[in-house]
């Protein structure tokens, strides 16, 4: 993972930031100071989720100094919970992308019981009531712009977890060879990216460019039906 620039990092004393150079009635001041005594689980929390919203507002090159201003905190205190900018940034990675993904989404796609139309509506419209978000859109284009590796992490689970198993459905459905008989080509990787794309796309729309978006579940119903009436003859004409 790329590392984080130090920010503000330096001006921070490592006898503040570890935990053990630290008076148990420094911690406290520092909880009194907020406003609030609070556990050490409900402080963590707490700076995560602001951790979230100030990222996604103002890229990873915002300050942990600002970060805790917002918290109403020292930032030595942020400090004890997270030691390095990195370590706090992963944290966010964590959050937004791993803790939102929902393993049912694959045995969605997979439930043959149901139609194939059916069951990509069905993901896709859950789906993007994870990813279509504020902090979900603005974190992912912000980490591709800083050159943090969540955008190739988050991508190859992805293609693992769904892409794969897709491309596995629509050969099924269209009565061609299984993907362990023949391997996944790139066109039909490309096929599926162009859905998966147009998705995206919508919150880009919305939390990137500030403009209004229809009913989401209509849009992603209506490009989900197209993607199935096309990618048969396209991945035809390119096998």
């Amino acid at each position: 993972m790329k590392r984080m620039p130090a920010d503000d990092s330096p001006i921070i004393l490592r006898s503040e930031s570890v935990p053990r150079k630290r008076s148990s009635g420094d911690a406290e001041r520092s909880n009194l100071s907020s406003g609030r005594r609070m556990s050490p689980a409900k402080r963590e929390e707490e700076i995560v989720r602001e951790a979230v919203r100030f990222f996604a507002e103002f890229g990873f090159e915002g300050q942990t100094r600002e970060l805790a201003k917002r918290l109403n905190i020292t930032q030595p205190l942020l400090y004890r919970y997270f030691q390095t900018k990195d370590a706090l940034v992963e944290r966010v990675y964590q959050e937004v992308f791993l803790r939102r993904w929902n393993p049912f989404w694959e045995e969605v796609i997979q439930d043959r019981s149901k139609p194939l139309r059916q069951r990509l509506v069905a993901f896709y419209q859950d789906y993007s009531k994870t990813i279509l978000t504020y902090e979900w859109i603005r974190l992912f284009m912000f980490s591709g712009l800083k050159g943090l590796d969540f955008n190739a992490r988050y991508l190859e689970l992805l293609r693992k977890r769904i892409f794969n198993v897709l491309i596995e459905e629509l050969r099924i459905e269209f009565g061609a060879a299984t993907t362990s008989a023949v391997p996944v080509k790139d066109m039909e990787i490309e096929a599926v990216w162009s859905l998966h794309a147009a998705i995206f796309y919508l919150g880009v729309r919305k939390f990137i460019y500030n403009l209004p978006v229809g009913e989401l579940e209509l849009i992603v119903e209506m490009k989900v039906l197209s993607f199935v009436d096309g990618v048969k003859v396209a991945l035809g004409q390119s096998s």
